[in-house]
């Protein structure tokens, strides 16, 4: 037996073996109501006709409406909706059935009523027996195992109720729901899944006090990032482990809730809303087109390589020195995109004749310039180094493209080149000159986008916390009133995307950050996060500035102006730069200053080529910006 009638469980072939008994024995037991056994077996006689007919139509109209192909033991309100209307939809057939041919059987037709209410409601009662057994079996008599960790469910909503009947349900999960919150007034007190409303967000410390709650999660996928932030924060408080469910979109199935739960991550505290791109102006300038990605194996090249793909270019081409980090996201994209796998070149954008025959070979449409050491103490140390790979692997990137034709070049830029006081910002800062002037002289359209520090990346402070609270601390901190412009990762890809959607030349793009976060603020709540508490269980330590290092960042020079795009998120200073012969000039003098070697000499250099590149005497002097 392999047609698709029976291609459903086990289970629910017994069920439909169960319709069909229950069908003759409605009959059976109306008919012994009314008539002796005798009477019984004459009507058998006289109608099977009637009682295969009907079997026939029940079981078809189920079959037809997926009764046979549900999982009953996770069934829920809209399961038990549909067999009610396919029970009345049956229930009126079979009455115009019998009234056509109510010549031809002897059964009256109100008989035919009452057994056509006796199928409809034990067919019913049989599915949720089914149901019943299952919990019973799975949780065992009396209900799940209480002894378990104390959870408070954050949300009433549909996530909520699934994430309760999923740990109800679940023998395996060692938990105890104590309540669940919900700022709908009209839902306090109601038992949700067996489980009482306790209160609003404003309840959830002395709830949690209360209780003896050690986890919280967090089941409003639909709430806004402000809302998320707010409520998270809250329970961040209360020295519980906090997990969050995921976007909705991302929840597979309902039975799969609880796997998607996941540990709540520091940019659930930051409150950036989703990102809402112009997708059909992003895919011209990248489907069916090769884009070149440098530095495409560090955290924004590789996100920006993610986030390509999702475009279908014709070849992504991702550029780096570091092979390590080029394998990983090759292999990456590979596995997620199979027909159509990317192309890694292992190359130094110091390398102006590699670079020439890379951009030679491929002919990329677009460029996005990812490579640059970003490190600020690092750089203060190596100034040398940074000028050589910033500032002249830009230069021979941007040369490479205008003689390969390339129609959009992309730098990525950083806050820190905003009126510098440390060398690396300072070298993005000649980056951005370098590709203004450029587009002076070339048919490409340069462009920069300039943002803050992203969370997660190699130069973020989160890895770094991160191991500082696995080691049990301390955490380490510049200055306690220190801040800085953060946004995620893929947001600050896709934002690239956007503005490069927009670039006509020579613009510098500003991705609005939002608001800043103050470092001593973030270390705090990542110590939360982890279950402890600052200064008892981890200490914060505060080390004092860097040499370089601002108390604050600026996304906008002062001469730039500013001015809107069509996206709410990125906008635009004006050309500040335009005489490629002195940037060419400059570059001859750092050339001549970093061949001599001398760091002081290297970096008075810099600050005469960079005019708003403030350098202290004393370079261990602190910088209060």
């Amino acid at each position: 037996m392999n047609s698709k009638f029976v291609r459903f469980s086990v289970r629910n072939r017994i069920l439909f073996l169960v319709d069909w008994a229950i069908i003759a024995i409605s009959y059976l037991a109306i008919m012994l109501m009314i008539k002796d056994l005798g009477g019984v077996v004459q009507f058998y006689s006289e109608n099977l006709l009637l009682v295969l007919l009907t079997a026939v139509v029940f079981t078809g109209t189920y079959y037809f409406g997926r009764v046979y192909r549900t999982m009953w033991t996770y069934a829920g309100f809209n399961d038990y909706l549909r067999i009610s209307f396919l029970s009345a939809f049956f229930f009126l057939f079979v009455i115009l059935i019998g009234y056509i041919f109510r010549n031809s059987f002897t059964i009256y037709l109100k008989h035919v009523l009452v057994v056509l209410v006796i199928i409809s409601a034990f067919t019913l009662l049989s599915r949720m027996a089914l149901r019943a057994y299952a919990r019973v079996c799975n949780v065992g008599i009396g209900g799940k195992n209480h002894d378990g960790t104390k959870v408070l469910i954050i949300g009433a909503g549909s996530a909520g109720r699934m994430l309760i009947r999923e740990i109800e349900t679940n023998k395996k999960l060692d938990y105890q729901i104590v309540g669940v919150i919900d700022d709908d007034k009209a839902k306090r007190n109601l038992i949700i899944n067996g489980c009482r409303v306790l209160g609003d967000t404003k309840d959830i410390k002395n709830i949690v006090d209360s209780y003896g709650v050690k986890q919280i999660i967090f089941a409003i996928p639909s709430a806004s990032s402000q809302r998320r932030k707010e409520i998270l924060s809250i329970c961040s408080d209360t020295g519980c482990h906090v997990k969050v469910l995921p976007d909705i979109g991302e929840l597979v199935h309902n039975v799969a809730a609880l796997k998607q739960v996941k540990r709540i991550q520091i940019e659930d505290l930051l409150g950036r809303e989703t990102v809402k791109l112009d997708n059909e102006g992003i895919s011209e300038c990248i489907s069916g087109k090769v884009i070149l990605v440098t530095g495409g194996g560090g955290s924004i090249g590789s996100e920006l390589c993610r986030q390509i793909m999702k475009y279908s270019p014709k070849k992504l081409v991702i550029l780096d020195i570091y092979e390590n980090n080029a394998y990983d996201i090759q292999m990456e994209l590979n596995a997620n995109y199979p027909n159509n796998k990317p192309d890694v070149v292992i190359a130094s954008v110091r390398d102006a004749k590699r670079l020439a025959e890379v951009f030679s070979k491929y002919k990329p449409y677009m460029v996005f310039h990812a490579a640059a050491h970003k490190h600020v103490p690092l750089m203060e140390d190596n100034p040398g180094e940074a000028i050589k790979n910033n500032v002249f692997g830009t230069y021979n990137a941007a040369r490479c493209a205008d003689k390969a034709g390339v129609s959009k070049f992309i730098l990525i830029s950083t806050d820190k080149a905003v009126n510098p006081t440390n060398v690396m910002g300072a070298t993005k800062r000649l980056c951005e000159m370098i590709i203004q002037s450029m587009q002076t002289v070339s048919k490409t359209e340069f462009a920069a986008v300039r943002f803050g520090n992203v969370l997660g990346s190699n130069g973020s402070v989160i890895p770094l916390f991160k191991r500082q609270i696995e080691n049990g601390g301390p955490i380490t901190l510049t200055h306690k009133e220190i801040t800085r412009f953060f946004m995620t990762i893929p947001e600050a890809a896709q934002l690239v995307l956007q503005a490069a959607n927009y670039a006509k030349g020579g613009e510098i793009f500003v991705l609005d950050m939002g608001e800043p976060v103050k470092i001593y603020d973030l270390a705090v709540n990542m110590i939360k996060l982890s279950g402890l508490k600052p200064d008892e269980d981890i200490e914060i330590k505060v080390t004092g500035l860097r040499p370089g290092e601002k108390l604050y960042e600026e996304l906008l020079m002062n001469e730039e102006g500013l001015t809107n795009t069509a996206h709410e998120k990125i906008f635009i200073g004006k050309p500040v730069f335009e005489d490629i012969s002195i940037i060419e000039s400059d570059l001859k003098k750092l050339s001549a200053a970093v061949e001599n070697g001398d760091q002081d000499l290297i970096k008075n250099t810099v600050a005469e080529v960079v005019p708003t590149y403030k350098r202290k005497k004393n370079d261990k002097e602190r910088t209060i910006a």
